[in-house]
């Protein structure tokens, strides 16, 4: 049985750094961090992206468009202007986390090349200098599925589990928590933002109170990117419409997830009109040739495929991809 976690602690401190001052390519973020006052162990340093990607030369010049399509890896949606898409460090964010905010006009800002990197680098640098063990996290601004408005979460981390498991653990009536797991990292990224402001010049943040999930030195933990979800997991993966394109181009397996249940798949068939039955481990669906050539696209978007063979007219036979 897992361990449960540390308790939650009763009181957290946010604190804004002020005065921190125009960041440019070449700002040594380390020194800058390792020189707050105060700094304590056990405390959680939140920077913002804009500020790592400014010190670490991230600004380009450039049509947004080519710098988005530069940035991205897959696009997920697209709904007028704007693009939902992957990104070079998993994450899926509107406009691949390129942004013109806060920079000269035909300058863009694109997210860190590591951001985990970055967060260990100036963790060991604040413990090196002022022997005080921090946990690090690099932040930036992204909206939610089903949500409205957008809050930052964390893109980088050193120094604590960004997510915290309740596996095994039981709630105060006895109940076994299977799923809970708080993204604690992000949690603590959006606390963050409530100091930091979008228009505040406040980009650095300490929240105190939080040691007892701060790892001790040397010991980084898995970063944020262990945060982002694998694209067989995501139930969300495409966009609607962008899910119907891949599934009748049959392409994009990977974001239509395990296959489904054999009974589930003949239920989805059936509900769409066709004779589907169970036929052992296969399914089989009974049409004209065009319902059978449609059938084939409900079965890609489930994870089952047409079964290898000589093709029977009007008969189609599925097994799981």
């Amino acid at each position: 049985m897992s361990s449960a976690p540390p308790p939650a602690p009763a009181r957290l401190e946010v604190i804004a750094a002020e005065g921190i001052g125009e960041i440019t390519e070449g700002t040594d973020l380390c020194a800058l961090v390792a020189a707050l006052p105060g700094l304590t162990d056990g405390d959680v340093v939140v920077l913002t992206s804009k500020v790592v990607s400014k010190a670490e030369g991230r600004v380009v010049p450039g049509e947004r468009a080519d710098v988005v399509a530069a940035e991205t890896v897959r696009p997920v949606a697209r709904r007028g202007d704007t693009a939902i898409v992957e990104n070079h460090l998993g994450l899926v964010m509107a406009a691949a986390g390129v942004d013109a905010s806060n920079v000269d006009p035909g300058l863009l800002v694109l997210l860190p090349r590591d951001p985990d990197a970055s967060a260990r680098a100036i963790r060991r640098a604040v413990l090196a200098a002022t022997g005080r063990n921090v946990a690090v996290l690099v932040t930036d601004t992204a909206g939610r599925a089903w949500r409205e408005g957008q809050t930052d979460i964390a893109i980088g981390a050193a120094g604590l589990d960004p997510l915290t498991s309740f596996a095994g653990a039981h709630d105060h009536h006895g109940n076994p928590l299977v799923v809970t797991a708080p993204a604690v990292a992000d949690e603590l990224a959006a606390s963050a933002d409530l100091v930091a402001g979008k228009i505040d010049g406040r980009p650095v943040v300490v929240v105190r109170g939080f040691a007892a999930r701060v790892r001790p030195p040397g010991d980084d933990g898995p970063g944020a990117r262990s945060l982002v979800r694998p694209r067989r997991h995501d139930m969300f993966g495409l966009g609607a419409r962008e899910a119907v394109v891949a599934a009748v181009r049959a392409v994009e397996g990977a974001s239509f997830g395990a296959p489904a249940r054999q009974q589930e798949l003949v239920e989805a068939l059936a509900g769409c009109g066709w004779h589907a039955a169970s036929s052992g481990a296969d399914v089989t669906v009974d049409g004209e040739t065009g319902e059978v050539t449609l059938a084939r696209v409900v079965a890609f978007a489930h994870g089952w495929d047409e079964a290898p063979g000589p093709a029977t007219a009007g008969r189609l036979l599925l097994r799981p991809r």
